[in-house]
């Protein structure tokens, strides 16, 4: 018998709003880790199947972003749930997503979701779909992540939320939001764990998901210096100057503004500061690098500007919780 201990025996209510447009894999992979736990729970001899999974919308109708129906129940008045999730909308980019986000039916689904929570639910999303739990407000003076590459985005929309985009999941006592497209998976398991940490390891086991505690890894630091002009003049610059010591007054030059300002418009696109963006391109620099040449660590830390491949290797550990060796095995 699978050793399985649930923390609280009483089943969990959940219900996934789903908007029309959805993306397929989000609501697939919150729909199949929560299915999947139940199934190994009653494998493991629990009397009940420790969640109770409800799909809601709010129109009669609701497609994917495929095209495939979704069966849901109407979004009522009842009881709130004791979680309720928002599936991403299947929308990549930031044009196609702000006129998503201005349709009536998120607007109802925000104002939804504020009722919700103040009946007592937790609320999370994934992906694009932390945005919408943004436009409802209940993110405003806490922290969250998103897409990666949607962070700029996200920091001129909603000033109020502290997004961290290279955390994987990022969470406040009532509000859970997850990465990039399958950070799906990693919300549905956070809320496996908070019945049962054994059950959400077996559950990953049978998933084949490994922990991802970052999205850094993964970020294309030059798509989002594309965001705006001045940042990309940065960008620019600062890769020509990768193995040279920073200056900030070089770099200012470079792109044709002032220190303070290059640091504020840095802050508000990237939310970071100059020397920290970077850092950034020199720990992408040392990952090619590693993928793509037969030099020494300490060779490499050389070009990037770095004192000795000790500190490459701590900073590359640091940054992406993997390690050279893990690196140079590839993706």
């Amino acid at each position: 018998m699978i050793d399985i201990v649930v923390i609280d025996p009483a089943m969990i209510k959940l219900q996934l709003l789903v908007l029309d447009g959805v993306f397929d894999t989000g609501l697939t992979a919150l729909l199949d880790t929560f299915t999947t736990a139940n199934e190994l729970a009653l494998m493991g001899g629990e009397a009940a199947a420790p969640f109770d999974v409800s799909l809601v919308g709010l129109r009669r109708r609701i497609t994917t972003a495929q095209g495939l129906t979704v069966p849901v129940q109407a979004a009522g008045k009842g009881p709130s749930p004791d979680v309720l999730l928002v599936p991403a909308p299947g929308v990549k980019l930031p044009a196609p997503l702000g006129a998503a986000l201005a349709r009536p039916e998120v607007r109802d689904a925000t104002a939804w979701l504020r009722e919700r929570h103040a009946g007592g639910a937790r609320v999370g999303a994934a992906c694009t779909g932390s945005f919408v739990l943004a436009e409802s407000g209940l993110l405003d003076g806490g922290p969250a992540t998103t897409s990666w590459w949607l962070a700029p985005f996200f920091r001129e929309r909603y000033p109020r939320v502290a997004l961290d985009e290279a955390r994987m999941l990022v969470g406040s006592e009532r509000c859970i939001t997850a990465g990039a497209a399958l950070g799906h998976l990693d919300l549905a398991l956070w809320f496996v764990r908070q019945a049962s940490p054994s059950l959400a390891a077996l559950t990953a086991r049978y998933l084949v998901v490994d922990p991802r505690p970052s999205q850094a890894a993964f970020v294309i630091p030059d798509h989002l210096a594309h965001a705006d002009p001045l940042v990309q003049r940065f960008e620019q610059w600062a890769r020509q100057a990768l193995g040279l010591p920073f200056s900030l007054r070089e770099a200012a030059l470079a792109s044709g503004t002032s220190e303070r300002t290059l640091a504020r418009r840095l802050q508000a696109v990237l939310g970071k500061t100059p020397l920290s963006y970077f850092q950034d391109l020199r720990v992408e620099r040392a990952v090619h690098l590693l993928q793509t040449s037969a030099a020494s660590v300490d060779r490499i830390a050389e070009q990037v500007g770095y004192a000795d491949g000790a500190t490459l290797r701590t900073l590359l550990r640091r940054k992406l919780q993997r390690g050279v060796r893990e690196l140079r095995a590839g993706p």
